[in-house]
This record gives structure tokens, sequence and C-alpha cells, in this order.
């Protein structure tokens, strides 16, 4: 496995990442909806990633109905991805915790603010693929257009909101759009998108 570009990430690596993982573990996630963890980890469930809220302090509660965990050991399936909403000094003994896991996580990301060289250094040695300093909310928005549904990002100045998509349009993400609602997984497709 060759180690991502900490300091320039490139939107395939991103994208790949956003497509390949299915079960998410969001450690340090608040209940409290002012929260950005709440905000991330709510926009992954709807987009059908299979979120397990990580935190010690909120456990016998659940979160849009997912049940806390208090560690990454407790959790009850293999986990793909580990989402870190931890300060830097706490980043360690977390990927510590997470490289102890079997199956080893595939990805862990740290979230936006949060770098640490020598913890990504090594899960990269046990073969983790490691992402710091970004958000998965707003990769995922980005990279598939979500983004520019708000005016954000379209590179196009205008008064007039971009239309929202429809069902089984196509996103630069590779999955087909909502339309409010969700989904059980992910849905991977390999058809072309229609530009009609």
């Amino acid at each position: 496995m060759t180690a991502l570009h900490h300091d320039d990430y490139r939107d395939d690596d991103i994208r790949a990442i956003l497509n390949e993982v299915k079960t998410v573990a969001v450690v340090g996630v608040s209940p409290l909806t002012i929260r950005p963890s709440y905000f991330v980890f709510k926009y992954l469930a709807e987009r059908g990633y299979d979120v397990i809220p990580v935190n010690p302090g909120h456990v016998g509660k659940d979160l849009l109905g997912r049940p806390f965990v208090a560690s990454l050991k407790a959790i009850d399936r293999p986990v793909d991805m580990v989402d870190l909403f931890r300060n830097a000094d706490r980043v360690l003994p977390a990927v510590e915790e997470a490289l102890a896991l079997k199956p080893l996580p595939k990805v862990i990301w740290m979230q936006l603010g949060v770098r640490h060289d020598a913890a990504a250094a090594l899960a990269e040695q046990a073969g983790v693929k490691v992402v710091m300093n970004r958000c998965p909310k707003i990769e995922y928005a980005r990279l598939s257009a979500e983004i520019g549904w708000l005016g954000v990002n379209s590179r196009t100045l205008s008064s007039k909101r971009r239309p929202m998509p429809t069902t089984g349009m196509r996103l630069a993400l590779g999955q087909s759009s909502l339309a409010g609602g969700t989904l059980a997984a992910p849905r991977r497709t390999d058809s072309k998108p229609d530009n009609s």
C-alpha cells in the first residue's frame, strides 16, 4: 500500500476511500445537535453508511437509533473506517486502539484541524490508509457536487439557485442521489452519468 500524501490529497484517493468504506466508527461523537461531530454522523448515516457512535460518556443511549459503545473494541462487527473527533494530543491512543482491532480498519480519518504524523506513520506501517485534517462530510459533499447545490464551490457567481438533484441522478462520487431518503448501504454503480 502506498501512503497518501498528507499535504495534498488527490480527489481520486478520497473518492476511492468514501466509495470503499461501509462501516464507520465515529470516535468522540456528541449527541448534541449543534456539534460538528453530530452533523458528520448524521450526514454519513443519511448517505447509507453503517455509522457507530463511540463515546463512553453516552453508553446506554443511542444516536439516531444507533447505540453508543464505550470503545472501538466494544464494536461487534468489522469497521472499515475510524473517524476521529479527538484533539491531536489524544489521537495516538485512539490510533493504537484502532490498530488492535481484528480485522484492521481500512482507513483512519482525523477530522479538520487534527494532524498527528507519528500516529499516521504507525497506522500506515500496519497497512491502514490515513487521512488527516479533512472532514468526510465536506469531502463527500464536494466530490459528489452536493456542496454546489448551495452555491458553494460552483465556480460560478449567480443569483439563481442550482436545481436539487432528482432521483437516479448520478453524482460525481459514484452514488445516485437520495432525493430525501436514506439508503441501507452506500450504493456503488458503474453506469455512465446521464447527461440529458
